[in-house]
């Protein structure tokens, strides 16, 4: 027995040995690759703090373009990369700084208050030198180029940083015909486009017959009924959901007051010795009419508030879905005046920006 126990302590040792001798292995090359990754933004730090800025903005761009840049945690990132948008501020790169600056204050909730109020700063400095341009294509699956140079596809808004001047914007998807917007951006301002992009014909039109263009001149083509119809019955959609919502509050606020009233002069009644059953007795109090007539008002009123309030939201929502809805079907020929809305948003405020006629 005392053999067997000799034994298996034997093999415990040589097993928890074993365990050792490979964790001791494993452990190194997961320092290693993490000490090269603090070394780099140590590195970039030092030259940051040395004021040597072209340095510290090769260093923290090699921090970004590392094989382990992927395993960094947000807050490292966001803090690499308002560290960079400062390097290019310093050295008078506005557009630079904008972008990295505006992509670490994406992460902001990663970042500590001290770090988020410099890179705030420093963002609005660079902002006021450089235009800003949200842009987004519809098909959200077409591309998007920026005087010939891809942004991205139109599935997301995307934040463009320019130098003050015109840009042409275009975006392009198989299928469709070729959607393109000239926008003029200056310096500290923003601008939103929405490049509509239209299917393209099913079958290639037909040239037209020389003779008969020259015969019978060619006349310009009315607007289908529903585009004569549409925008007029928008407009009196809204007057409609304001109105109706403007009369539901009155006439909720007039029912509340008579509930007022009400209650007052029950009030009064109960002071008096009279019972809640007093009124319903053969020979009420005089004041048991005037009860009457103003609980008939309390209710009169709510429910034409309450009606009035339903029958504006009715009405809002089919205003509103107009806008999102294509009519073309209804028409021999697709519609040509439409609104479309791009989302905006600043680090203050976010939004919607209309575009179109209605």
């Amino acid at each position: 027995m005392t053999l067997l126990r000799s034994a298996l302590s034997g093999v415990c040792l040589l097993g928890v040995l074993g365990s050792g001798i490979g964790l001791a292995r494993a452990t190194p090359a997961l320092a290693t690759e993490s000490a090269a990754a603090m070394k780099a933004r140590q590195k970039a730090r030092i030259a940051f703090g040395a004021r040597k800025w072209t340095e510290a903005e090769a260093s923290f761009e090699a921090v970004l373009a590392a094989p382990d840049a992927a395993g960094m945690t947000a807050a490292q990132r966001a803090e690499v990369l308002g560290y960079l948008g400062l390097c290019e501020l310093e050295q008078g790169k506005h557009r630079e700084a904008a972008e990295h600056l505006g992509k670490s204050l994406e992460q902001d909730a990663a970042l500590s208050r001290a770090l988020l109020d410099r890179f705030t700063r420093a963002f609005d400095r660079a902002i006021d030198h450089v235009g800003r341009i949200y842009v987004a294509a519809s098909p959200p699956d077409a591309e998007i180029l920026l005087d010939g140079e891809p942004v991205g596809t139109g599935a997301t808004v995307h934040e463009l940083f320019v130098a003050p001047g015109t840009y042409t914007l275009r975006a392009r998807l198989s299928g469709h015909g070729e959607g393109s917007q000239r926008v003029e951006v200056d310096a500290g301002k923003t601008v939103s486009a929405t490049l509509q992009l239209v299917r393209a014909a099913d079958a290639p039109a037909r040239a037209p017959d020389p003779g008969a263009a020259r015969s019978e001149p060619v006349k310009p083509q009315a607007p289908g009924p529903v585009a004569s119809w549409l925008g007029p019955a928008r407009v009196a959609g809204i007057g409609l959901t304001t109105a109706t919502a403007s009369l539901g509050a009155l006439f909720m606020v007039r029912a509340s007051a008579s509930n007022g009233d009400l209650k007052e002069r029950n009030s009064k009644l109960d002071a008096l010795g009279f019972t809640p059953w007093a009124c319903r007795e053969p020979s009420p109090p005089s004041a048991c009419n005037d009860l009457a007539v103003l609980r008939r008002e309390r209710d009169q009123f709510a429910a034409l508030g309450t009606a009035m309030v339903v029958a504006s939201g009715v009405v809002g929502a089919m205003t509103v879905a107009s806008f999102f809805t294509d009519f073309s079907f209804l028409e021999s020929e697709p519609t040509g005046a439409r609104v479309a809305f791009s989302p905006a948003a600043t680090p203050g405020q976010i939004g919607l920006v209309a575009h179109g006629v209605w």
